[in-house]
């Protein structure tokens, strides 16, 4: 005699479930599906009844998983994100609309080169946002991010644009004077990327004669000959390979943090992120 299948619970039950361990509230939660605050207590706790298990310490002012809670959550999401990701191949009509935000800079230097690939995605609903650095985190989800940083955002699909490489670059006018090109006036500018005292054995004097509030601001600077940039090789590449720019000396900066497009796993399928990748390539 073969023993009876496990009652599956319903799929709103484990949806409360995974919002409340994930907004870490059943206020929380609620918020986020659209009921009370009640109605997700209940459902909880008619799940736990069905699994005969309790998911959730409930304290007077916070919530936290159990043990068993813990490890269910993992195999929870999976199938939550496995059921998203076939509906959308399935049936999905797929979305046409995409809205980028990022900064000036990689907007100007990386995004628009690529903006014939990007358009094609969007089916002419393109959408690219200047990112206020100091407000990146208030962009809403639906929204594709390109950030600085090292790529482990939390539930999130993630790729790096490229690597960070950095050398002092200028423009050839400027170095035709021969000697060396630390004694050049330098530019700098402002941004999450490592400065003049990363490397390079240059003295902390005298300070950068121009400061600019972005990279793409700082580049122009460069071309025009007004001074020696440490420039992101790969922002910097079609200036290189122009002959706008020309490398000084032979050290490079490899960096450990770079630019990262980032979507939340719930907004974006994975079929329609992996097509933003390969445009984004």
């Amino acid at each position: 005699m073969t023993d009876p299948p496990f009652p599956m619970p319903p799929l709103e039950w484990v949806r409360a479930f995974e919002a409340t361990a994930r907004c870490g509230s059943f206020t929380a939660a609620a918020r986020e599906i659209g009921l009370t605050q009640s109605a997700i207590s209940q459902r909880i706790g008619h799940l736990e009844r069905r699994l005969g298990v309790t998911l959730f310490y409930r304290r007077a002012r916070s919530i936290a998983l159990t043990v068993e809670g813990e490890a269910w959550l993992p195999h929870v999401r999976a199938a939550l994100d496995g059921l998203r990701d076939s509906s959308e191949a399935l049936f999905g009509s797929g979305r046409g609309r995409l809205t980028i935000s990022a900064s000036q800079s990689i907007i100007e230097l990386w995004l628009m080169p690529r903006l014939d690939a990007l358009a094609a995605l969007s089916q002419g609903q393109l959408s690219l946002q200047t990112m206020v650095l100091a407000a990146q985190d208030a962009v809403p989800e639906d929204v594709v991010r390109i950030r600085y940083g090292t790529g482990d955002w939390p539930r999130a699909r993630t790729h790096r644009l490229f690597a960070e490489r950095m050398a002092p670059v200028a423009a050839p006018g400027l170095c035709a004077h021969g000697g060396r090109w630390t004694e050049l006036p330098r530019i700098a500018f402002a941004g999450p990327r490592p400065g003049w005292t990363a490397r390079f054995g240059i003295p902390a004097t005298p300070v950068p004669h121009l400061r600019f509030d972005t990279f793409a601001a700082a580049l122009h600077a460069a071309r025009a000959g007004m001074g020696v940039l440490l420039g992101s090789l790969p922002l910097c590449e079609v200036d290189l390979a122009a002959g706008r720019l020309t490398p000084l000396g032979c050290e490079v900066l490899e960096h450990h943090e770079s630019y990262w497009a980032v979507a939340g796993l719930g907004t974006i399928s994975r079929a329609h992120w992996d097509r933003i990748v390969s445009a984004l390539k």
